[in-house]
């Protein structure tokens, strides 16, 4: 077994109120400086789950994102200044958590995340959370996920709504059987037009924040090894009536992944 590094005298301090935390403590903080977590986008889930990872301590953090800062980001991708506009969204990102925290180590990957270099770069983290805005690149990164053995924390946000889950298909439940995949939940993708962009529906910036910072807590609690994940379980969030709701869903015996013909 890896020994977990040491926390210097100004860890020891900038993670204090971490370290008294029955949940987490000392050895909880050391695991999440040995980590290294990719995360699928600087954007408007991105921008905070950066953050909130950067100041939690995790050792090294990976930013996949081929795009720009531009304008009209600024209203959710607080990650992100003014200044910023123009700047490739991996660089100011990495400047940016450079500010918040200089003992964490980014690696910046100024690319999309394709079919060709999926398995690479996924494979080299020990937790993924995908902040992607389109469904190709959910089924690539959970699809991926599954076959490098990897967790992934994956969330989607609508106008005024969320939702957000935790996969760990290639591991068994409680029950003994495998954990329910991304196909499991939508098989197919939606039809060409369902699912309007954010630039033609909206986005309500501070809902970002919020699902973003959720997916911190999933990662961080997948890392440190407390509480009950979102496994087999979709988190839903409504911020118009500020409601949130919780349903179970099991696996597909039909999916391709691990269902039954997978297994045969």
């Amino acid at each position: 077994m890896t020994a977990l590094p040491t926390l210097s005298r100004d860890e020891l301090e900038r993670y204090a109120r971490h370290i008294v935390l029955r949940d987490l403590g000392g050895p909880g903080q050391q695991k999440l400086k040995a980590a290294r977590v990719l995360v699928i986008g600087a954007g408007g889930l991105g921008a905070p789950l950066l953050q909130y990872l950067a100041a939690a301590g995790v050792g090294t953090i990976g930013i996949v994102d081929d795009d720009t800062v531009s304008l009209s980001n600024l209203q959710r991708q607080i990650l992100h200044g003014t200044p910023d506009v123009g700047r490739k969204k991996t660089d100011s990102a990495t400047d940016a958590i450079a500010r918040l925290n200089p003992h964490v180590t980014v690696e910046a990957h100024a690319t999309r995340l394709i079919a060709d270099n999926a398995a690479a770069l996924i494979g080299a983290y020990d937790v993924v959370a995908d902040g992607s805005d389109n469904f190709d690149t959910r089924y690539l990164v959970s699809d991926t996920c599954f076959y490098e053995r990897k967790p992934l924390v994956t969330a989607a946000l609508g106008a005024m709504d969320a939702t957000l889950t935790t996969l760990r298909p290639h591991e068994t439940g409680p029950d003994g059987r495998p954990n329910p995949t991304y196909r499991c939940l939508f098989p197919e993708r939606p039809p060409a037009g369902m699912v309007p962009a954010c630039a033609e529906a909206g986005v309500l910036g501070a809902l970002a924040g919020m699902v973003g910072s959720m997916m911190a807590l999933e990662v961080i609690r997948a890392l440190a090894g407390f509480g009950e994940p979102l496994v087999g379980k979709l988190l839903m969030m409504d911020a118009r009536a500020m409601r949130f709701e919780t349903i179970a869903y099991d696996r597909d015996p039909e999916n391709p992944l691990n269902g039954e013909a997978a297994k045969a």
